[in-house]
């Protein structure tokens, strides 16, 4: 009998791609198990995750947003019972042997719905300041993967394991790839190339603040490729559409990241946990402009612990920041120097292996679980 294992979470780009990553592992060092992903309708995981090969069930489970008293609020206490019930079901059936957790609107429902029915679960926990979900659903998981220190504020030490996060396996190796890239993109060789990337859905201050800053581009020695974010799309090509600008390369989704990063000099980025984990990885002097609107301001602690290690510059999100971060930018992408610390430092926090830690974990788990079996 195979083993079968789910995984839930998603939301965004930096839930889902690291759940791929683990599930590639999983299959590397188990070939014949069976995994169901377990996301949140409507969004981008209901995409991804088959196109890269598995399975998907969605819940209709939503976020809550920051304006208290909105229509999209008010229904979410409806749509949370009912993923409660439709997970309880998906658990039920497919019978899991073990389930992980990534984050993400799904995931909570999913790991709720299994530890019910006695069935071991494992929770990643991406940032350095875990989320009130997280910390009540560790209270019955067998473990809690981290990726940075001090977790024990929120979590019982003994279940903690530092893992690292995980990244997509083609961005292990983009310095090889930088001709490529350039020209992938269309990009020109000799100049210094700025990344602006607000995560997969987009970031409005990062936008914003390219569009207040065309006619410096224009005449800097520099070449940006813009990520937008697909919610934006619309907005950037009414506002930006005439303006000719060749130094400038818009893209509301870039789907080959290991050629974004392999392009540039400088990243100029969100500090979600994925984000982070893919820059120490691809080993990117950046630039972090934490988003305000995440639960218990993780983003900004995310940033802080690379800030202090002298691994990033932060600068918060706001007026000033709109103004200024491109000509930052373009200051940094010329200062070698500073360059080469930020390279040497992010690099030496990559974790490489991150998803066959996290893997090796979950078949530990499922072993404990069956040999403890055997002795009853």
């Amino acid at each position: 009998m195979s083993t079968k294992i789910i995984i839930s979470g998603g939301g965004t780009g930096g839930h889902i791609f690291p759940a791929i990553a683990i599930a590639g592992a999983l299959r590397q060092a188990c070939p014949d198990v069976e995994i169901l992903f377990v996301g949140a309708e409507g969004r981008m995981e209901m995409e991804k995750v088959p196109a890269a090969g598995y399975p998907i069930v969605g819940l209709p489970v939503i976020g809550i947003e920051r304006k208290l008293f909105s229509a999209k609020n008010l229904s979410a206490p409806v749509k949370l019972l009912t993923s409660l019930r439709r997970a309880a079901a998906i658990v039920r059936t497919f019978a899991p042997d073990v389930v992980v957790g990534v984050g993400g609107y799904a995931s909570a429902p999913t790991l709720w719905a299994a530890q019910r029915r006695g069935i071991p679960t494992l929770i990643q926990e991406q940032n350095s300041y875990a989320g009130l979900t997280n910390k009540l659903l560790a209270r019955r998981a067998k473990k809690v993967c981290v990726a940075y220190e001090g977790m024990e504020r929120f979590f019982p030490q003994k279940k903690i394991v530092f893992t690292g996060n995980p990244v997509r396996q083609d961005l292990h190796h983009v310095a090889s790839l930088r001709d490529e890239a350039v020209a992938y993109f269309g990009l020109k060789p000799d100049k210094k190339t700025i990344l602006i990337v607000g995560g997969s859905l987009g970031a409005r201050t990062l936008n914003e603040s390219i569009l207040r800053s065309l006619n410096y581009i224009k005449t800097a020695d520099v070449q940006l490729l813009w990520q937008t974010g697909e919610r934006y799309r619309q907005e950037i090509h009414s506002r930006f559409d005439g303006q000719a600008c060749e130094n400038i390369k818009v893209m509301s989704f870039i789907s080959r990241m290991d050629y974004a990063y392999a392009a540039a000099d400088v990243v100029v980025s969100r500090a979600g946990a994925g984000a982070i984990a893919e820059l120490c990885v691809a080993q990117k002097p950046c630039i972090l402009i934490p988003s305000p609107n995440v639960a218990e301001d993780h983003q900004t602690a995310n940033a802080t612990a690379l800030l202090q290690k002298g691994a990033a510059l932060l600068f918060p999100d706001g007026g000033a920041t709109v103004e200024m971060l491109i000509p930052i930018a373009t200051r940094l992408a010329s200062d070698e120097e500073k360059l080469k610390e930020l390279t040497r430092n992010i690099g030496a926090l990559a974790i490489e292996n991150a998803a066959e830690r996290i893997a090796r974990e979950c078949l530990g788990i499922l072993a404990g679980n069956k040999f403890a079996s055997s002795e009853q």
